[in-house]
């Protein structure tokens, strides 16, 4: 699939750090309770760590207990692209930036009690977060 920000490997290579780059050009998946947005818990914006694009929004973040940064929905529908994946014996559907093609996370029908019922499960090491601006 073509992705308007398009990279060579040895580009995405030169810019991610190596934690970085292995989930979001690998598919990889970060240690349930270690990431660093796990607990964020300020108004703002997550975008993707890879291209900058915006995907979450924080009034749509939940506690769903799974050790990964759990939201409902996306900003916008086409902000984001679900793949079927049926790797390591079972059958999800993965979460990619729509603007780089890189990998968030996977999304689940299981987020109980939200508007949506989903639960896109992200990694913290796919997304970057800018906290809501406040006037002085």
């Amino acid at each position: 699939m073509n992705h308007p920000v398009d990279k060579t490997d040895e580009q995405w290579r030169a810019e991610l750090s190596p934690d970085r780059y292995a989930v979001l050009r690998q598919a990889g998946t970060e240690r349930a309770w270690s990431g660093a947005l796990l607990n964020e818990e300020r108004a703002g914006l997550y975008a993707c760590a890879a291209c900058g694009a915006e995907l979450f929004n924080s009034g749509t973040k939940f506690d769903s207990h799974c050790g990964w940064p759990s939201f409902y929905e996306s900003v916008r529908p086409e902000a984001v692209e679900l793949i079927d994946d049926s790797s390591h014996g079972m059958q999800r559907t993965e979460v990619r930036c729509a603007r780089c093609g890189s990998h968030l996370g996977h999304v689940f029908p299981d987020g109980v009690g939200t508007p949506t019922g989903d639960r896109y499960c992200m990694n913290s090491l796919a997304l970057s977060f800018a906290p809501e601006q406040r006037p002085r």
